[in-house]
């Protein structure tokens, strides 16, 4: 069935001006087509649908249908890919729609897979862990090379500025400008390119406060990407060295969805209880030590020493309740 013509403009926020099918037209006619033409990609690059979220975007559509096309790409085996809009597509299709509005765009792996990571990065209750690993995959599709080695890019690239800085290395007027220098490369150019696009942060910025996030430990980094957890709490947790006290805390932050507050409060209680069973385990060395350090230095031969000396004694004897030691001094 051919698609059906509608009034329906495409206003999508998506934009990537390198990407020339979409960046030469910015309203299209969208289109009507069967859902069950349409196929979501072997890429999602969403991995977490928020159930109440959901439940309010399929009550939406249930009331009003799709308001907002969804974008898709033409497939040589028939049908439709999903491009862009795929919370719609999954609204869609628990409220029984038949068709949809849609706006068809010839796109390639690669460009496809961009506008899907530009839109997922659009999201409103996108968190920081996110929002990182989003960039990483555009980056790493930009650059056509791994996500790890766009890490070491990035660290490298900073390194390279930072030298630039530190030894007053001349860099021309643009450059100066814009208050980011770059190091002169292709690779440079493409990174530089992505985070304009973006107009979140400079990749500088990227570097310094984004990347250290992907070090947390792994179960509180999957916890954040399936929206168990809340980002401020999640660096709470992490700062638990304990890994069998943080994954216990963990779960019961997910369980009993405890605060802030609350996390805050278990793993100062943690840390009082830890403090206090390593203050008992030292008495005993403590003790050895002092007792080699009293009898090397002959401290009883000082007389004032020797009557302090005598009262720390009396106190410990009465703590074992040493009676025959105290007999033997008195008599």
């Amino acid at each position: 069935m051919s698609p059906r013509k509608t009034e329906k403009p495409f206003n999508s926020q998506i934009t990537a001006p390198w990407i020339d099918p979409i960046a030469s037209t910015e309203k299209a006619d969208a289109s009507s087509i069967a859902l069950k033409n349409i196929h979501l990609p072997p890429q999602q690059p969403r991995r977490y649908f928020d159930p109440q979220a959901m439940k309010e975007m399929v009550a939406s559509v249930r009331q009003h249908g799709i308001l907002q096309p969804l974008l898709v790409r033409p497939q040589k085996s028939g049908g439709y890919e999903l491009v862009a809009g795929e919370r719609r597509y999954r609204a869609a299709t628990e409220t029984g729609l038949t068709e949809v509005p849609v706006v068809i765009r010839e796109l390639s792996n690669q460009e496809a897979l961009q506008l899907a990571l530009i839109e997922n990065l659009q999201r409103e209750d996108l968190n920081p862990i996110e929002e990182t690993e989003g960039i990483l995959q555009l980056l790493s599709v930009r650059l056509d090379i791994a996500v790890d080695e766009v890490i070491s890019q990035l660290y490298r690239l900073n390194n390279e500025v930072t030298g630039l800085v530190n030894h007053n290395v001349m860099v021309n007027s643009e450059e100066k400008t814009n208050h980011n220098v770059m190091v002169n490369s292709q690779e440079a150019t493409v990174i530089q390119e992505v985070f304009d696009s973006l107009g979140r942060m400079g990749w500088e910025s990227f570097v310094k406060n984004r990347l250290p996030l992907l070090k947390l430990p792994p179960e509180i980094l999957e916890a954040l990407r399936s929206g168990k957890i809340a980002y401020t709490k999640a660096l709470a947790l992490a700062r638990v060295k304990d890994e069998p006290v943080r994954n216990q805390l963990l779960s019961e932050a997910i369980v009993q969805n405890l605060s802030l507050a609350q996390i805050k409060e278990r793993i100062k209680s943690l840390q009082t209880k830890s403090s206090s069973g390593e203050n008992a385990d030292s008495l005993p060395l403590r003790l050895k030590t002092a007792y080699q350090q009293i009898k090397k230095s002959k401290v009883w031969e000082n007389p004032d020493k020797r009557t302090q000396l005598e009262q720390l004694l009396a106190q410990l004897e009465a703590l074992t309740g040493d009676e025959k030691a105290t007999e033997e001094k008195t008599v």
